[in-house]
This record gives structure tokens, sequence and C-alpha cells, in this order.
């Protein structure tokens, strides 16, 4: 490392985000980037561990140490080369990855990790800027064609590996834009969707061919997909909503957190919205559930000007700081505040919704349990936040008859291949409601499975 007692003299910094009253004004991105100097002295904090846990934090086994040293040296350009080696598209995980490297960093041991995911975040957006970032070409094309059913991280993951070996995929996406979750799940506020756009390019000259409005299993057979093509992949994602079986379920304004999601992020990119809008606009809100789904609710329904934001949680408040002795390297249960919880509105936690009362034949008020006593919360809109419970049945699982395992996901007895052997799977309809960074790992070892199947 350039400077081996870095750990020791630099202290941490990391992004910030834009003030509260300014960033809930408008769409744009809430994080303030660090000056690329800054970053440079933020790398060389890391004490290139002879056993880098950070390795064992991150799914996709970035090569952290090594483009820390490179970034301390202002080798931008070989840092980028090294990211890129692990990660098609670091600039996702470096905006909406929780960095579990960071937790399993040894300098979290005091609180002070290397601030990871903001290196990550600057090497490859310094990557676009200078220019660096170019289509990779296969030297020759084997002509062998796969199909890949879902353009979320995965889907799009396992389509660059097989493109530039050389294979012809080509990802078929039942919306009308391509990115999956990453287009209509995740804020632009989290995640410009310019960020999609600009890999799409890339991809697609790189030989990737992407069908979107296409829903396999619905517009298109998979029997058609096997007719046509070598293999198919099945990269859709867990969809499924978990729903809250409770009187009152069915009034009217109450809806998915995903529909919700994807109507916002529709309306922001000037696209025609397929249903009634739903809408935060001057109404009492109460999101049910508190993940990163409930947490992305909350800053919509901000932006969208409610009149309040309340976010329940069935679990007991964490602690706020983990007992280190008993967690690191891995991932804590603590009390994680997000760029949109700060932004207002309450929290609260171990409440019970037992029902909901209603006024007109819409949500008027939320009954549940707080401590065991009975208590009712004002609700104009009920947000179901509340996970996922696997991958949709009808359509491309059905029709491919494919195993499911216990969980509702696509049962792959050996990595990656279903019981069908011309078929495989990755991602959340493979493991499961995970992270994006897992989603790049599975479709970049479906991609390597795939190859060795092709011969």
């Amino acid at each position: 490392m350039t400077n081996p007692t870095g750990f020791l003299t630099i202290d941490r910094r990391d992004r910030t985000y834009r003030p509260v009253n300014e960033r809930v004004s408008d769409w744009s991105d809430v994080v303030v980037p660090l000056p690329g100097n800054e970053v440079r002295r933020q790398a060389e904090r890391c004490m290139d561990c002879g056993v880098p846990f950070c390795h064992s934090g991150c799914p996709v086994n970035n090569l952290i140490p090594e483009w820390n040293d490179l970034v301390s040296q202002e080798d931008w350009r070989n840092a980028l080369d090294l990211l890129h080696a692990t990660n098609n598209f670091p600039e996702f995980t470096g905006r909406v990855c929780p960095a579990p490297c960071e937790a399993a960093c040894t300098l979290n041991i005091d609180d002070n990790p290397v601030t990871i995911k903001t290196i990550e975040c600057e090497i490859v957006d310094r990557g676009f800027a200078e220019g660096w970032i170019k289509p990779q070409m296969a030297p020759h094309g084997t002509g062998k064609r796969i199909a890949i059913v879902g353009s979320g991280p995965a889907g799009l993951a396992c389509a660059q590996q097989l493109a530039r070996i050389g294979h012809a995929p080509t990802v078929f996406e039942k919306s009308d834009r391509i990115g999956g979750l990453l287009r209509y799940g995740i804020p632009d506020f989290k995640l410009d969707k310019m960020l999609i756009d600009r890999r799409i390019m890339q991809m697609e000259s790189e030989g990737v061919i992407f069908r979107p409005n296409m829903y396999i299993g619905v517009d298109v057979p998979v029997d058609r997909l096997l007719d046509d093509y070598q293999l198919l992949v099945l990269a859709g994602g867990a969809e499924q909503p978990r729903d809250l079986s409770v009187p009152g379920r069915e009034l009217e304004g109450i809806h998915w957190a995903m529909d919700y999601l994807t109507q916002s992020n529709r309306r922001v990119a000037g696209l025609p919205e397929a249903a009634e809008p739903i809408l935060a606009t001057g109404k009492h809100v109460i999101v049910i559930g508190g993940g990163d789904t409930g947490s992305d609710c909350i800053g919509t329904a901000h932006r969208q000007g409610a009149a309040s934001v309340t976010q329940l949680e069935i679990l007991p408040e964490p602690p706020f700081k983990e007992a280190k002795e008993f967690t690191w390297p891995h991932w804590p249960l603590k009390l994680r505040t997000s760029s949109s919880q700060e932004e207002g509105g309450t929290r609260e936690f171990s409440i019970v919704t037992t029902g909901f009362r209603e006024k007109g034949g819409r949500v008027a008020a939320l009954l549940c349990e707080r401590d065991g006593e009975a208590a009712e919360l004002r609700a104009d809109l009920v947000l179901l936040a509340m996970g996922f419970t696997g991958a949709w049945r009808e359509g491309a699982i059905e029709q491919s008859r494919v195993d499911l395992s216990p969980r509702n996901t696509v049962e792959t007895a050996k990595p990656y291949r279903t019981s069908n052997p011309r078929i495989f799977a990755c991602g959340d309809m493979r493991r499961g409601q995970s992270l994006v960074v897992w989603a790049i790992r599975e479709g970049r070892e479906c991609a390597a499975v795939v190859h060795t199947e092709l011969g």
C-alpha cells in the first residue's frame, strides 16, 4: 500500500446527502459525491489485511484491497479493469448495495470501515467520464443462441458474460423497458435510469439482443423458446408479494408497494400509466414493512407531498449498535436509518396489524396492537411492503415444468441447472428475494455453467 499507516492517520469520510428540504422537491440522486482526491485518500486507509474479510462479505468477490491500492496510486484505469473483473455493473452496486463488505472490513471493529462502496462508485463513474468503458467484443461468434427470461441484474449479467464469450443471448422482458427491478422497483433518487440505459447500449454493441414487451409464458410460450434456442435461462426474479390476511384488506387505498413504486417510476420517466394512479399527495400514508422496499415507498411519498408517513415493523426495534465480538465480520442486526427515513415520518416497531377501518369503501384507519394494547392509526393510503414469497408460478415457470423448492423458487439440484436439462435459473427466481449484488454474482456464475454446457 502507498500509505501503510493511512488507517491510523486519515479519518474516515464518506459521501453525504443533499439537504432534506432540497432533495424531497425533486427525483435527483440524494447523494453528494466525495471529491476524487478525497476518495484517493480514503483508499489509503485500506490495511491490505493478510486475510481480507471484505472478500468474504462481498457476494461478487470484489478484489477490494487490490483496487484500493491502485486508487491510492491514482491508477484509476487499472482499478477499473480490476473492478470489472468481478462485477459487471459497479455503478449499480455502488449506489444501492448495502455494502456487506464494509461490515466485514477489519476497521469496522471500531466502526470506521474503509468507504469501499464510495470508492467503487467513483472508480466506475470516472471510467465512464473518461471514456474508458467501451463494448468488449468477442473475437468470434459461436452461433449458439440462449434465451434469457428477465432483464434484472441477474439476467443482464448473464447475458453480458455470454455475449463476451461469443454466444448469442436474447433477453426477454415483460415490461416495456429493460431493467427489471432496477428500472421500475428502485426510485430515481437512488438509481438514475440513465445508468441502466448506458449499460444497455454497451451490451447491444456487444451482441446482446433485447426483447421488451414480451411476457414469456403469456405472450410467447416457453416451448417456442426451446424450439428456437439451444438453452433457456430463467432470471425473472421473485416478485410474488407477501399478503396481509386481515379484515378490510380488500378496501380501496390498500396497495402492493411494488405497484406504487412502479407507477411512480413510470410517472417520473414520463411514461403512460396503465392503472388508476396511486398517489400519496395530501394523504396520511402507512407503509407496512421495514425493509428497503418500504424505505423506497417512504422517500417516494415524501416527494409526492404526503400529509404524513408512518412505517410499521412487526419485529422489535433492533439495537442501535451491534455486539462486534459476536457478529463481526458477518452482517449485523442493528438499527439502520436510510436516506428516506431521515427525510421525516414516524417509525414504529413491534406493531401487529389486525385490520382496517373503512369509510365509503376506502381505507380510513389501520387497526393494530402496540405493546399488547389495541390502537388505531389514521390511514388514507396503505402500502404493503412485507417482502416476497418467491417467484410467480404462472407463466414461464408453469410452462417450463421445472421443479420448485419449498420456498417457491426454482429448484436447482446442480448449480443453476433445473430439472429440465435445457433450462437454467439464476438470481432471485432461484435463491429468493435478495440483493442486487447477489443477482449479479448469480448471473455471472450461471453464464459460466451455460457456457460449459454448450461446450
